[in-house]
């Protein structure tokens, strides 16, 4: 006689996949939380020309987005393809907090009818008064220009309101600047930096009116 086998039915538990279901539910709606959370604070350091909206603008967080998927990388991308900044540092903190250091590129003066920055990179000309840059240069003159010009103290360049390229037989590199205060000087790019002593070496010729003669001979001559 052959045994029968028992067969044992079982019952498909409802109540135990609703609460698995829940559980996963919870867990990937924290994670979604988590992940969703926004920005609570951005912090612009270094910023001199460019507000800290249009910092934050650039980089593509005005909304406060999430922080998670606010990628480093992504918000200096953005920084960097705006002619005004040169570089750019990008820190995350416990917050959900963004510290944005930019290192910009200074207008400096204006050619053109555009501004032209730091390294030479031009702008449309915008609300900065600057000093007006005149005289025929080539590509290779305006940056180099440029990259001498920064070496120029903040107090000097806001004394200045022209700057006229005049190149002789013997200089090419010769510059005639305007002063706002009525004198000239001459001045050559391998020699710039000697433009910050101008108050100083002004002071000695008692204030008068005149040409000062920086690129060759360091003499100022009297205007009558």
């Amino acid at each position: 006689m052959k045994e029968e086998k028992e067969v044992v039915e079982r019952k498909f538990n409802f109540a135990k996949l609703l609460v698995i279901l829940l559980i996963l539910y919870i867990i990937g709606y924290n994670a979604y939380r988590i992940v969703m959370s926004p920005i609570n604070n951005i912090y612009i350091e270094n910023n001199k020309y460019l507000s800290d909206q249009e910092i934050i603008d650039i980089a593509g967080i005005r909304n406060y987005p999430s922080f998670i998927l606010s990628f480093k990388y992504k918000i200096k991308n953005k920084l960097l393809k705006n002619e005004f900044i040169k570089s750019a540092k990008i820190k995350k903190k416990i917050g959900n907090t963004i510290i944005i250091n930019v290192e910009e590129n200074i207008p400096l003066f204006i050619y053109n009818n555009n501004v032209i920055l730091s390294g030479g990179k031009q702008v449309k000309n915008n609300e900065y008064k600057l000093p007006l840059l005149t005289g025929i240069l080539d590509s290779d003159m305006l940056i180099k220009l440029s990259e001498k010009y920064q070496d120029i103290n903040d107090e000097i360049r806001l004394m200045i309101s022209e700057i006229k390229y005049d190149p002789n037989n013997i200089d090419k590199e010769r510059f005639l600047i305007t002063m706002n205060d009525g004198n000239y000087v001459y001045i050559t790019l391998y020699k710039i930096t000697s433009i910050n002593e101008y108050l100083k070496i002004l002071s000695k010729v008692e204030n008068q009116k005149g040409i000062l003669y920086l690129d060759s001979g360091n003499y100022f001559e009297k205007i009558n």
